[in-house]
């Protein structure tokens, strides 16, 4: 079981990957199946627990991302996306595949920022969210859309993230 469920799961990471960076943009028709597929094979192993475990995993895995959906971070096919991990791999995995995309996600931004030829822009727009967390400065602030910076706020496909991360839970299991 645990041969097939790395194929699909490698599969399922392969795909997303691919369509988000070639169209910014993870397909329904690709996590979809992946889900049903994900929770039938459990359940087909397992029985009932088997299924229960991956309708925690894809829950929780949706629910990670949910806030960060809902203030537009990330669009609703990372949330699907990592949902459907969990429907393959089961809550435990899908903890460490989330806390694994968490700090790929950092490291990618952190690069982003850093080449970045405006970076004291983004540098103050962080200093003046650690003044407002504190109350020094007005809450409900649009910092980054108030900075004067003469380029928007950068964005990458959070996707690759999840692939990254998902990959370091796979291998490094903890």
């Amino acid at each position: 079981m645990e041969i097939l469920r790395g194929v699909i799961l490698i599969t399922l990471l392969f795909l997303c990957f691919l369509t988000d960076i070639t169209k910014n943009k993870i397909y329904n028709f690709v996590v979809f199946p992946a889900m049903v597929l994900g929770i039938s094979i459990n359940g087909f192993f397992d029985g009932f627990s088997g299924i229960i475990q991956s309708v925690e995993g894809m829950l929780l895995g949706m629910a990670f991302l949910i806030i960060p959906y809902v203030l537009r971070g990330i669009g609703a096919g990372d949330v699907k996306f990592l949902g459907a991990i969990g429907a393959i791999m089961g809550p435990g995995f899908t903890l460490n595949a989330f806390l694994f995309s968490a700090i790929a996600g950092g490291i990618i931004s952190l690069a982003i920022m850093l080449s970045d030829k405006n970076l004291r822009y983004k540098l103050k727009a962080v200093f003046l969210t650690f003044l407002s967390m504190l109350g020094l400065i007005p809450k409900g602030l649009n910092l980054l859309e108030n900075l004067d910076s003469p380029v928007k706020k950068g964005r990458f496909p959070y996707g690759v993230a999840i692939t990254f991360g998902t990959l370091l839970a796979f291998l490094f299991p903890l």
